[in-house]
Order: structure tokens, then sequence, then C-alpha cells
């Protein structure tokens, strides 16, 4: 089957066929996971927005809110909003501060359109949002220590939105997203739970209700449920999975399978080892080297811009055979691709486009 100068697969091919290197989706365990992670939040009784920052993808956006139980999505950037605003989602919450009057200004402009939230962790931030129907979030820093005001500073932030016309006050951004990689995660968990209560404490203390507080990630979500304290979970790679966060262990894994594969194609063999296409201009290496999938004595074990190098010391790979490479950092590995190829039962049963891919402005 001869496939298109613009997608890598067709619709009915089979996952052999697939032109490589390409991001595939196991529909199975995509379909298992936003299961899983309904499942998590309906019993803790607590919402999800999940980050679209992870797939960039109006599809998979879609399919966590229609099929996942999610009440809309995060994303980073005011572009990435964009896309995911044009592509039909209605509640966007872009979890960083924008400060930029331009940025500012198409802001406001999707806040015609759509219900808008945005950070804020700094008091004249405030002023800059007015006029427009926005939701915003104080953000506190709770241990990570890149955006966020300190948590007694939170309720001076608060007041200034609550009084600025146009604007709501959303609640708290609690965000660590350095303790989703950790072995163990209790003591930088704790301190983010003393942050929110301190944040907490601060509005109570000013007479000002804080209608939500969100948070939380795919490796520490356990925690802020048990917390009683968050409102809503923000975990992203959930949908994915990626070989770092199997790696660390520890909650907010194991109910989630990989689906979520760099699709690479053998094109040279010698001695000891294979060469796939699959190199740095098709994974994120940042956070370790991808797994081989599904072949037991092989290992990916270096890459340069358009190879890998495979362990492969009994040769169990042949020319033009399929691996399936689990990537270390799934985010940035999708924001490399245009497609995502859906399989289920090894045949390609959908094509999405990665929408907001190269969206970072």
């Amino acid at each position: 089957m001869i496939v298109g100068l613009d997608v890598p697969a067709e619709i009915g091919m089979a996952e052999a066929e697939v032109q490589t290197p390409a991001l595939l989706i196991d529909l199975d365990a995509f379909d298992a996971n936003l299961a899983a992670m309904r499942r998590i939040a309906e019993e803790a009784g607590i919402a999800l927005r999940p980050h679209a920052k992870t797939h960039k993808s109006v599809d998979v956006a879609k399919a966590q809110i229609e099929r996942g139980g999610a009440r809309g999505i995060c994303c980073q950037k005011v572009s990435e909003a964009e896309v995911f605003v044009a592509g039909g989602i209605a509640d966007v919450f872009v979890t960083n501060e924008v400060r930029d009057p331009a940025k500012i200004a198409r802001l406001k402009a999707l806040a015609e359109h759509a219900r808008i939230g945005v950070c804020v962790d700094d008091p004249a931030a405030v002023a800059e949002l007015a006029g427009a129907p926005l939701h915003v979030y104080v953000e506190i820093d709770v241990g990570q220590g890149r955006c966020g005001c300190a948590p007694e500073d939170a309720a001076d932030i608060a007041r200034r939105i609550v009084e600025t016309p146009g604007l709501t006050l959303a609640g708290l951004q609690a965000y660590q997203g350095a303790a989703q990689h950790l072995p163990d995660r209790d003591a930088a968990m704790a301190r983010v739970m003393d942050g929110v209560r301190t944040a907490l404490a601060g509005l109570d203390g000013e007479g000002i209700a804080c209608p939500e507080v969100t948070g939380a990630g795919t490796g520490s979500y356990a925690h802020e449920i048990a917390s009683g304290l968050y409102t809503e979970l923000q975990c992203g790679s959930y949908i994915f999975m990626d070989a770092d966060y199997r790696a660390r262990g520890g909650d907010g894994v194991s109910p989630f399978r990989h689906a979520l594969f760099v699709l690479a194609g053998i094109m040279s063999r010698a001695p000891g080892r294979a060469i796939c296409d699959a190199g740095l201009k098709a994974m994120s290496m940042e956070s370790g080297l991808p797994l081989v999938s599904g072949i037991e004595g092989v290992a990916y074990v270096g890459p340069s811009d358009e190879h890998g190098t495979i362990d492969d010391p009994v040769g169990r790979l042949a020319i033009n055979d399929r691996v399936r490479l689990i990537p270390g950092h799934c985010d940035p590995t999708c924001n490399l691709h245009d497609w995502y190829v859906g399989v289920r039962g090894g045949v390609v049963e959908t094509l999405w486009p990665v929408s907001a891919r190269g969206k970072v402005w």
C-alpha cells in the first residue's frame, strides 16, 4: 500500500506497513487509561482537568472530556489554547503566567468564545488582565522554585482579583512538577500541602472564598487526593505513560499502561546490533533512552540524529522489522510529530493530527 506524502499510514493498514518513525497509540491501552483515571477521580469525588501539553491534540482532548470524565483541559501557552478553542474545547485553563501585552490581548479574545483560566503570581499582573471575563487562579510556589508567589502572599493577590472588573477568582494553582519524578515523594508533597494550607488560611483570614484548589500530576495525584485540600486534578502523562514515569514507580503509576510508542523500522544489521530509523529527531531523550517493548534480549543503547542503535546479541531483529519504542518523556516526543497513528489489534484504526505541534508562544 502506498502512503500519501502527508501521513505515515492509512486506516485499515497493518502496523507493519506504517511508515517509520511514527508516533503510535495503542488504542486498547489508551482506552484503559481513560477509564482508569476517570474511575480514580470519580471515586475520590474530585474533578479532572487533564494537561493537554502532554499530547497537544484536539482529538485526544475530546476523548478525555467525552469518555474520560474531564471537565476541560489545561495547557501552557496561549497558542495552544487558541488551537484547542478553535477545535471545539469549551473550557481551557492556561496554567501559566501571561504577561506579554500581545499574548494578553489574544487571551482576552479567547475568553469571548470559551471559559478561559489563567494564572497570576504578581499583584501587578492582575490589572493587566482587567476587562475580560477571565477565570484567574493565584499560583503559589509549593516547592518547585519556578513560577508562583509565596503562599502567604496569595491573599493579597486574590483580593485584587476579586476587586478587578471582569475577573473571577477561580482559586489556587498548586502544582509541584518536580515531585512527579521523585522515587520518594512523601517529604516533597508534605511541603506542598503546607503551602496550600498557608494560602488557604490567608484567604480565609481576609474573608475570601476559594472556589478551587487545582494541581496534581500523574506521579503524585494520590497525595493530593489524600490531603482533602484539592478539588481538581491536572494529571497529563497518565494518558500515554513513558519510560521515566514507569522507572520511578510509586503512587499514580501502576493503574496506567504504556499507550504511546515511537514505531521504528530496522534499516541495517551487523553482528550484535541492529540500527533503526528513530533517533533524536523522533524522540526526546533528556529523561533517558527509550525502552524496546515486547522483544526480550534487545535494548536501545544510543541515538544520533536519524539513527538508533539497538543491542541485539542473538540477532532477533531483521531488516524492515518494526519495533515499538517507549520514549523516556512523552510530552516533548509528541511535539516532534505531525500525526498519531492509532492502532488496535495490529491494524490502523484512526489518524489524529498533533494539532498544537510547535505552538510554544
